[in-house]
């Protein structure tokens, strides 16, 4: 599983499953940073707090995806405020999170190419 952070510009998942491999991916990431601060506190700072939130948030978004329950809508994920606030340092991530919250707002591109 990748972890690279696709640019803010990068399409928009074509369906669910791609979308859920997404979510996936950025708990992955989440996991990983922080699993990677507990060897390096000092380089999280109080960010640990925020990684765990934003992790738990996902991790919501991801059962609501598999049992059925997400909605696409033109409002931004709860989590995306608090992702905004981070570093890239503490949050390298972030464009992955972005393509996440875009997908919820414009919602799978069916049309794409």
């Amino acid at each position: 599983m990748s972890t690279t952070a696709p640019q803010s510009d990068a399409p928009r998942p074509k369906t669910l499953e791609e979308y859920v491999e997404l979510v996936d991916r950025a708990i992955f990431a989440l996991e990983e940073r922080r699993m990677g601060a507990e060897y390096d506190m000092a380089s999280l700072g109080n960010a640990m707090g925020a990684l765990n939130d934003l992790e738990q948030q996902l991790r919501e978004l991801r059962l609501s995806l598999s049992n059925g329950r997400h909605r696409f809508a033109d409002s931004d994920l709860p989590f995306i405020a608090l992702a905004e606030r981070q570093s890239d340092d503490v949050l390298p991530a972030k464009d992955l999170l972005r393509l996440i919250n875009r997908t919820h707002r414009q919602g799978l591109d069916i049309e794409g190419p």
